[in-house]
């Protein structure tokens, strides 16, 4: 497991590696959940401090549960609601410190104190989210908004 959390270093360094597998991982498969599903392992096993890994779907007006690694989740949240659907609404990245602190905050799993969602957009519409969340605050720095960034577009290619 790659330390991401020891220094930004580290992390600068480590990122790029997990965003070559995933490329690697995801190459041959046109399967779109599989895709989604190998990438939200990757990521769980990637990272420290973080207690939920997954994916949300846009369909028919409102974001669907898809493919994650953790606790049973919320299943559907619409859009402008909680920190997901803010960040489809907005269409930008959701960096949240504190999430007892966001305005809305939808609670799926009591033990989240901090939270990172990344839009992710197919041929300029959103397809749906890659949500992280993590029991300590202050887990997601502008690092990990970087290359989580930079791990959608890679995935962006194989959905």
């Amino acid at each position: 497991m790659f330390e991401t959390t020891d220094y930004k270093g580290a992390k600068e360094k480590d990122y790029p590696i997990v965003i070559k597998q995933l490329d690697a991982l995801l190459q041959d498969e046109p399967d779109t959940i599989a895709n989604l599903s190998n990438a939200s392992a990757l990521l769980n096993q990637f990272l420290n401090d973080v207690n939920w890994v997954g994916f949300y779907i846009w369909k028919e007006d409102e974001l669907v549960l898809g493919p994650f690694q953790g606790l049973p989740a919320c299943v559907r949240i619409k859009s402008g609601k909680g920190v997901c659907g803010t960040a489809v609404s907005e269409q930008k990245t959701q960096l949240v410190a504190d999430v007892h602190q966001f305005p809305g905050h939808i609670a799926c799993d009591a033990a989240s104190q901090s939270e990172i969602v990344v839009p992710i957009i197919k041929n300029g519409e959103v397809f749906g989210v890659l949500d992280i969340d993590s029991p300590n605050k202050n887990r997601f720095d502008e690092i990990d908004q970087k290359y989580l960034e930079q791990f959608v577009e890679t995935l962006e290619k194989y959905i």
